[in-house]
């Protein structure tokens, strides 16, 4: 089980900072995210370098 918000949150996150750093253009990413389904939302991440892993539920 992945933790979806948590990944929706960074990305977010990641977005908005190459927004500022890099190029405007990347708000329009973040609309994106905050849109994205599941399945959407874990292929944006690996696609920006992001590891799945790292977002991983741990449970007992």
């Amino acid at each position: 089980m992945i933790d979806i918000e948590r990944l929706r949150n960074d990305l977010i996150n990641y977005f908005i900072g190459l927004a500022y750093t890099l190029s405007p253009v990347a708000f329009m990413d973040v609309v994106e995210v905050e849109k994205a389904d599941e399945d959407k939302l874990i292929k944006i991440a690996i696609k920006n370098g992001f590891s799945i892993d790292n977002y991983l539920v741990k449970t007992r």
